[in-house]
């Protein structure tokens, strides 16, 4: 946690990853973020990854540091509340991140009317409002044909990160600052549409990968877990490990070829092939075939320590694969790792979480704060945000309009 954005206060009203995450990291830098749900919880509540008590860790996780208040939207006195909320005044207020539909009662022009500095990023699927998910995202760019061996064939593959949806919500909320600045400047308020869709095929775009395929004339064959482009893949050790060794730069290059005592080999490569292996990964990678059996027969060599701490002297670049219950309790990926710390949440479980990824060596780093419990601050906000009295938050409730239903 920093306060790098103390005084601005942010309502989202969304579900899932990508809006979430754009909240999440704002609130991370010191933003006071509310998200609103319906009474009986979101979509996404329950969402799996869960604990034993049937708690969701996924909710859990991406609502660390953010208000929570509960609203029956299906009621028409609880989306007028809502829209109080996001059109309360204040000069750090009126923002709102959501991925609800263009239009409906969180619509933009709708809003505006309560507060016409309204500033609203929108997360889509796709720019024309249909519905989409980083899964049919992905397979509509055709990245499921790039990944996985050759010998798949036509066979699609699908990727277990949500990469659209996570960039999307980084996106979402850089954009919302340069929206910020913007009405700082001429107290203009806006909508801002990010879809989904528009994310990826703007990323491959800068990435190459259009201009690539419109040249060639074909797509992007599979490689397996070999790096396009430049020499880079898995390699097995003497002790049943595999590491990712990677070579982008001269200086990368040599430390692996000296630190395997390949230097006459691959001089002899060179000479046979009439290239300079050392200046081009390019190069290095359009004769991967011949080098990948040079390097996987000096890496069988050695244990996954040994190769590492010698190509780490070196100069060299390599990873060790480990699965993610290795990287969490055998290395320094979170236990040591200074953006986390363990504390309480709310499903029960004491274990590390993540504060903001960033870090800022000029400032002291706040500790990551827990979710709060679906509706915790219900009346407190209303309390504060819209001025409500005591009794007119207890008829809200005693009429099911705001608070946690029970359930």
């Amino acid at each position: 946690m920093y306060k790098l954005l103390e005084g601005l206060s942010i309502v989202e009203c969304a579900s899932f990853v990508a809006a979430p995450s754009a909240g999440l990291y704002l609130s991370q830098l010191g933003a006071s973020v509310t998200r609103i749900d319906h009474a009986e919880g979101g979509p996404d509540y329950r969402r799996w990854p869960v604990a034993d008590s049937g708690e969701s860790f996924y909710w859990e996780g991406l609502n660390r540091g953010k208000k929570s208040v509960a609203v029956n939207v299906r009621d028409k006195a609880g989306r007028c509340l809502i829209q109080d909320l996001i059109t309360a005044p204040g000069e750090g207020a009126g923002i709102l991140v959501t991925n609800y539909p263009c239009d409906g009662f969180l619509s933009h022009e709708v809003l505006a009317k309560k507060r016409p500095d309204l500033i609203t990023v929108r997360i889509m699927g796709t720019a024309d409002g249909q519905p989409a998910v980083d899964y049919t995202v992905n397979s509509a760019i055709g990245l499921p044909f790039m990944t996985g061996p050759e010998a798949l064939g036509d066979e699609p593959v699908n990727h277990v990160l949500p990469a659209w949806d996570l960039l999307a919500g980084s996106y979402a909320a850089f954009v919302l600052m340069a929206a910020i600045n913007h009405r700082e400047r001429t107290g203009e308020g806006q909508e801002i549409r990010v879809p989904l869709a528009d994310i990826a095929i703007a990323a491959l775009g800068n990435l190459g990968q259009i201009a690539e395929v419109l040249q060639s004339g074909h797509d992007r064959p599979r490689i397996g877990n070999d790096l396009f482009g430049a020499f880079g893949r898995d390699f097995a050790t003497a002790d049943g490990r595999r590491m990712m060794i990677v070579a982008l730069t001269q200086r990368q290059w040599t430390a692996l070829v000296e630190t395997l005592g390949l230097t006459e080999k691959v001089a002899e490569l060179e000479a046979r092939l009439s290239v300079d292996l050392a200046t081009s990964e390019s190069v290095r990678y359009q004769y991967r075939k011949e080098i990948n059996p040079l390097i996987a027969g000096r890496v069988c060599r050695f244990t996954l320590e040994e190769l590492g701490a010698n190509l780490s002297r070196a100069g060299g670049c390599w990873g060790a694969y480990n699965s993610l219950h290795e990287a969490v309790t055998q290395t320094q990926t979170v236990r040591g790792n200074p953006i986390f710390e363990e504390i309480d949440n709310v499903s029960g479980w004491r274990y590390p979480v993540a504060g903001a990824p960033a870090t800022l060596p000029a400032l002291q780093r706040g500790k990551p704060q827990s979710a709060r419990s679906l509706g915790a601050d219900t009346f407190s906000v209303l309390q504060d945000r819209l001025g409500l009295s005591a009794s007119e938050c207890d008829a809200l409730k005693a009429k099911g309009i705001a608070g946690r239903a029970q359930v």
